[in-house]
């Protein structure tokens, strides 16, 4: 049974004593410092200074940047996650902590770590079937490689922008197939990708493999991602390599970070795989990290998809490994995500380049316009919950951006 806070507005809400996810805040009386902040309800606690209110150590959340919690360990994550439960839950606590609340609706939200490596992979089978169909009519959809690994690509670290962050229209090559030669410009082509992120806290050693069993040791916590994407740059330059300017541009992150703890109740099995992986990836006889999250994409207000990503073909846990499966070292503040989530149902992709069939079959808006692709002004907002003990509900918040021309 999970216990119930002293702060009345937080009960029942999705980001109660069962969640308690970290980000980095400031507020317009102090816009010059930013906090390590623990949302509870629609407030943020200041967590450096709770701690030195209740005599506990604070040098882990004295700082402006998770880094120095996501380096810490899981030990002392733990330690610092169920201090922030006690004190929270606690009655003789709430004269304290009750000033160093701020409501969410005055917090500026940051960037909650700073970005060593960012990976993304390419992980859903709807996803990539549907994307096969489109772009490889009457063959085989998959690539050879696609049940056999998780494929994914090296992305661009100091482009991950936290939700919020307008989004610039790229410029890029583009040539279409009846062109003769490719001309300059901005993107005609402007898409979303819905993800799950993970960030790594604990690093592991050049040369050596991180096994799908140490996931939970190396991997502090959960966001959302929306990797944009320009496809008509994407599709030009990615052969013979993969992508490059066509992602590069911008990556937006959810500013809360769930802790991997909070999502015990949301692990399921992933679906049944019909090729058997090598023992590196295999992960039958262990605790698989399938996670049962429900996903929702909004385009100005309007939902468009509700992907689930408990339908993901491979997991966190099997991405971790093979990003390390070369020796390939992890870095504090690593960054993965799922690649786009999608289902089995058209209400169920995560891409506009699904959702409209390489633009063939144009969304229509409520306000009576169509989208094939996204247009300067759109405002896109992917949300998600997952379930959480007692029947409770676990918030991601959302990651959001607006394009800009």
């Amino acid at each position: 049974m999970t216990a119930a806070t002293w702060i009345a507005a937080a009960k029942g809400s999705p980001f109660g004593v069962h969640n308690l996810p970290y980000g980095v805040f400031s507020t317009a009386d102090r816009p010059g410092r930013r906090r390590i902040g623990v949302r509870i309800g629609d407030f943020v606690l200041d967590a450096g200074a709770a701690a030195r209110a209740t005599g506990a150590p604070s040098v882990l959340l004295d700082a402006d940047t998770l880094n120095p919690l996501l380096a810490a360990g899981r030990p002392l994550w733990a330690e610092v996650r169920a201090a922030l439960t006690h004190w929270l839950t606690e009655e003789s606590y709430r004269g304290a902590l009750t000033p160093l609340l701020t409501p969410l609706a005055e917090a500026e939200l940051h960037l909650p770590f700073e970005v060593a490596d960012y990976v993304d992979f390419y992980s859903s089978e709807h996803h990539a079937t549907n994307l096969g169909r489109i772009f490889r009519p009457g063959a085989e959809p998959l690539t050879p490689n696609w049940k056999h690994l998780p494929i994914g690509y090296h992305g661009r670290s100091g482009t991950v922008v936290v939700s919020g962050t307008p989004v610039t229209r790229p410029h890029g090559q583009r040539k279409a197939p009846s062109d003769a030669v490719p001309d300059f410009g901005p993107t005609r082509r402007l898409d979303i990708e819905a993800e799950v992120g993970f960030v790594v806290g604990t690093p592991s050693e050049p040369g050596s493999r991180v096994p799908m069993a140490g996931f939970s040791e190396h991997v502090f916590g959960v966001c959302l991602v929306n990797d944009w994407s320009a496809r008509d740059i994407q599709a030009w330059e990615y052969v013979p390599l993969g992508p490059f300017l066509g992602k590069s541009f911008a990556t937006s992150l959810s500013p809360w970070i769930v802790p991997l703890e909070a999502l015990e109740h949301a692990r399921v099995a992933p679906p049944a795989r019909d090729v058997e992986p090598l023992p590196y990836l295999d992960d039958r006889a262990g605790e698989p990290w399938g996670l049962d999250i429900e996903l929702e994409v909004r385009l100005n207000g309007h939902t468009l998809s509700r992907p689930p990503f408990a339908g993901m073909y491979w997991t966190a846990a099997q991405q971790l490994a093979q990003m390390t499966a070369n020796g390939a070292s992890l870095r504090t503040g690593d960054l993965f995500a799922s690649g786009t989530v999608s289902g089995p149902e058209p209400r169920t992709r995560g891409a506009l380049i699904e959702l409209t069939w390489n633009g063939t079959e144009p969304i229509e808006l409520p306000d009576g316009s169509t989208r094939s692709f996204l247009e300067d002004g759109d405002e896109v907002t992917i949300t998600a919950t997952a379930p959480g003990p007692a029947g409770t509900r676990i918030g991601f918040g959302e990651v959001s951006g607006r394009i800009r021309p």
